[in-house]
């Protein structure tokens, strides 16, 4: 049986943790709001997107076509940008990222292909390296980046096109998780390159049926946006991230502080207990020496 010190410094250390555990709640909480609201003004500009270039895609056509949008012809080489968080204590919020890019890396190796991983965030990358550390090529540290920007999305969408441009990857996959709620942020995959473009025209259509007239070519306003869409859809998914991070991560404290709530209850109790039993111990031995005189 532990000591009444053992169990004093056990209580005392356990209060210590909840007092971090719920300290760390209150700044995730004040961090969501902001956010979320970033993630959710983010979203329409994506959608809208991705909905003029299935307009443009659906009028454009022929050889001269972008490759970011009909592809180079091969579908041998995969690219897995997996966007994760530099932090942790975030309950299954990276967990649950690296294992839908897991699934999908197994799925790919099980048709023959040759698998590339780029690692946002180095929580993603612990999370991989114990299963695919040598499909790693690199990881992008995005720790000095206090307050998110599209600065911070092109550059990671730069990478990404010049690797297409030189011809080190066929189709190029993003992986991060949509926040849905405090209590609920889902993994998604989405095909970065080339661009979906019929399951765009299906999903974002813009609400019109509005004809639109371009006073130049489809093909040559495609080749302008078809680039910076990557650099959007990563700021989209980064956005989304930072908002679920910070959901799961306000969701995790409050259960640990709980927890810390429940263990405090309970070895108060097992401390009552057990100073009780020593307190009649000893007035045992005392009545027991007073009887012996």
């Amino acid at each position: 049986m532990a000591t009444l010190k053992t169990l004093k410094l056990r209580i005392v250390s356990v209060k210590s943790t909840q007092k971090i555990t719920k300290a760390m709640k209150m700044v995730a909480a004040s961090k969501l709001r902001r956010a979320q609201e970033a993630a959710e003004a983010g979203r329409p500009y994506a959608v809208r997107m991705d909905a003029v270039i299935a307009s443009l895609a659906s009028k454009a056509g022929g050889d001269g076509a972008s490759p970011l949008l009909v592809g180079n012809g091969k579908d041998k080489i995969h690219l897995v940008v997996v966007a994760t968080s530099e932090r942790g204590l975030c309950g299954g919020f990276n967990g649950n990222i690296a294992r839908a890019a897991r699934v999908r890396v197994d799925a790919l190796l099980a048709q023959g292909k040759t698998v590339k991983i780029l690692c946002v965030g180095k929580k993603g990358r612990n999370a991989l390296l114990r299963f695919q550390r040598e499909r790693i090529i690199d990881t992008i540290d995005m720790g000095a980046v206090k307050k998110l920007s599209f600065a911070d999305a092109d550059a990671i969408g730069q990478r990404v096109l010049a690797m297409y441009d030189a011809g080190e990857f066929d189709v190029a996959w993003l992986f991060y998780s949509r926040f849905q709620s405090v209590l609920s942020q889902i993994p998604t995959e989405q095909q970065l390159v080339p661009v979906q473009v019929p399951l765009v025209a299906n999903s974002a259509s813009g609400g019109t049926d509005a004809a639109l007239e371009y006073e130049t070519s489809e093909e040559a306003i495609l080749e302008t946006l078809l680039p910076r869409n990557v650099s959007v859809q990563i700021y989209k998914a980064l956005l989304e991230n930072a908002a679920s991070e910070q959901g799961a991560r306000m969701n995790a404290m409050e259960n640990a502080t709980r927890n810390a709530g429940d263990m405090i209850k309970k070895l108060t109790l097992v401390y009552n207990r057990t100073r009780q039993a020593v307190i009649t111990k000893e007035l045992i031995e005392i009545i027991s020496g007073a009887e012996a005189l």
